[in-house]
């Protein structure tokens, strides 16, 4: 599946210690575009945290996996991201010019 918007929030990093050894995670919130927008909270395990290098205010095209789990009668759903491609640059950046190339 994938999710096409905007990063409008990164949370803090979380990292700790299971049987298998070290771990660490970042979510994400990523809004959608369109006329009833959405706000999504995706996840980033281990090295793939560095590889995305994902900024806020960037447009981007993440594939996700869905997976849900029951704990104490309640469900879980997880939505982790497996890759990530950039679908433009960051809001906040300012677009270079034709005229401005010194070329």
């Amino acid at each position: 599946m994938e999710l096409i918007g905007k990063i409008i929030q990164l949370l803090p990093e979380k990292s700790g210690e299971s049987a298998r050894g070290p771990w660490r995670k970042q979510e994400y919130i990523l809004e959608t575009e369109g006329e009833y927008r959405k706000k999504i909270c995706f996840i980033a395990w281990g090295d793939r945290i560095d590889d995305f290098a994902i900024q806020k205010g960037e447009k981007l095209v993440v594939s996700v996996d869905l997976e849900s789990r029951e704990y104490n009668d309640r469900w879980y759903t997880d939505v982790t991201a497996w890759q990530v491609s950039r679908a433009g640059p960051p809001e906040d950046s300012t677009p270079i010019l034709d005229d401005e190339i010194p070329f």
